[in-house]
């Protein structure tokens, strides 16, 4: 079992990469910064703070979905990792939109914070929750996973750019995909 989960992982890791290297990563999105670095500047960011591997990975991967040409990228990234590393990577992704919509009904001072690209995506996403959709935010087990992972998202916009690449991670996201597999 433990030599088919290795052949799994090994196979998953190297389509992760890829996906990550591919040309659509290189894009600014509206951001002075490409999503490939912007999703490493998190990664970073959530090592800084010692937010623990699962939310490394999260950063790191919660944007992976506009490479698959996805409107709600937030729910491709998610469909796709949560079967390789489960809820504790997946749902803070899933819900990382949300959470800006979340910040903005509930402080709505959050909104000056946001970058240009994000108060334009904020329209098209929603807008600000109403207070009935905030409530049920707050109520989700991952809200808080969510609200973190959406500090690193807002924070993770250098255009400088990044200081690590994807195999900085691998290692991390081999542990993480076998931990989670050999649970399931």
């Amino acid at each position: 079992l433990y030599q088919l989960t290795e052949q799994r992982v090994a196979h998953e890791l190297t389509a992760l990469a890829d996906l990550f290297d591919s040309a659509a990563m290189a894009e600014p999105y509206g951001e002075e910064v490409s999503i490939r670095d912007h999703m490493l500047q998190g990664a970073e960011l959530a090592v800084q703070r010692r937010l623990g591997g699962p939310m490394v990975a999260a950063a790191l991967l919660h944007d992976v979905g506009w490479a698959m040409g996805e409107a709600a990228h937030e729910h491709a990234s998610a469909d796709l990792l949560e079967p390789l590393f489960g809820v504790a990577v997946a749902e803070p992704i899933r819900q990382h939109v949300a959470a800006k919509r979340y910040l903005v009904g509930t402080r709505p001072e959050y909104h000056d914070v946001l970058s240009e690209a994000s108060r334009m995506t904020l329209a098209r996403q929603g807008g600000p929750m109403s207070a009935t959709e905030c409530a049920a935010f707050a109520a989700l087990p991952a809200c808080s996973a969510a609200l973190e992972l959406r500090s690193l998202d807002d924070a993770g916009k250098n255009a400088d750019g990044a200081t690590t690449n994807f195999a900085d991670y691998a290692a991390l996201l081999h542990r993480l995909m076998i931990r989670h597999l050999l649970a399931g």
